[in-house]
């Protein structure tokens, strides 16, 4: 008999284990972000139809002397390669991510991500004050899961932890502004056999504030990311997605292909008798 995991948690897998970690930091090079990209490029292409992005403008059009997070849900394994594929391919930047149990897969450091240890504030604060420094570097986008952990698609309310606004904040203190993007994933199916990857790129945010309520600024951008998915939701279930940018299409299969050669010939009419 199958034993059925448990599929979500409000615990932090390194709360749940309890064991401790140090931290580690991305640690990059030219060659190794090159592999990176050619094999998540590869993993979603390959289990994919297709990859469809919009609002991409919102990006485009941010200030491009300060730096930008790009803020998401984190609802499946997926997520990760989604952005490594948006940062490089869609942004033309480098991602920084943070990941928890960083040290079950240590060759994602070589392709942007760092270690948080959530077992204590005092571990997780190492990850965050890094992920303010890194910023420096404009050829990076911080990418940030805030709810902190997973949680199934379409999950509400979008609530955060507060270190989203922790380095917005501290950010905004060490180079006097930050651009944040709101950012909505779905894996659904449309026409096609296989499932596609929709992107939503939500309408940018400024902070040049530091003097700010960390709890309150938390709330903002939650409403913000929600609005972000809802909207997306909306475009989806109402198939407003023919106008959304292409990152990749696949070839329709050779029975897709007869299906469709079938649906364009037109039969005889039926006379009555």
């Amino acid at each position: 008999m199958v034993t059925e995991e448990k599929l979500y948690s409000d615990v932090p897998p390194t709360k749940l284990r309890g064991k401790e970690e140090k931290f580690k930091p991305a640690k990059t090079s030219r060659f190794w972000l090159t592999i990176a990209s050619l094999a998540f490029f590869n993993m979603v292409q390959n289990r994919f139809y297709a990859m469809r992005y919009n609002g991409i403008e919102n990006y485009l059009e941010r200030d491009k002397n300060a730096p930008t997070i790009i803020f998401a849900p984190h609802c499946n394994w997926w997520d990760g390669s989604v952005l490594y594929n948006i940062c490089h391919r869609i942004c033309h930047k480098e991602i920084r991510l943070m990941v928890e149990e960083l040290n079950r897969f240590p060759l994602l450091r070589r392709g942007g991500a760092y270690s948080v240890n959530k077992k204590s504030p005092q571990s997780a604060m190492k990850a965050l004050k890094y992920s303010v420094d890194l910023l420096k570097d404009l050829r990076n986008i911080l990418c940030i899961f805030p709810q902190g952990i997973i949680r199934p698609p379409h999950y509400r309310p979008i609530e955060f932890q507060t270190g989203l606004a922790y380095i917005a904040q501290n950010a905004v203190k060490k180079y006097g502004k930050i651009n944040l993007i709101p950012l909505s994933l779905d894996y659904c199916f449309l026409r096609d056999n296989r499932p596609e990857v929709i992107v939503d790129f939500g309408k940018r945010i400024e902070l040049s504030d530091p003097n700010i309520d960390r709890h309150e600024y938390t709330k903002f951008l939650e409403q913000a990311l929600t609005q972000t998915c809802d909207e997306q939701f909306h475009n989806i279930s109402t198939g407003k997605v023919e106008d959304y940018k292409i990152l990749f299409k696949q070839h329709l299969k050779w029975y897709r292909r007869i299906e469709q050669r079938l649906k364009s010939i037109d039969l005889p009419e039926v006379s009555d008798m």
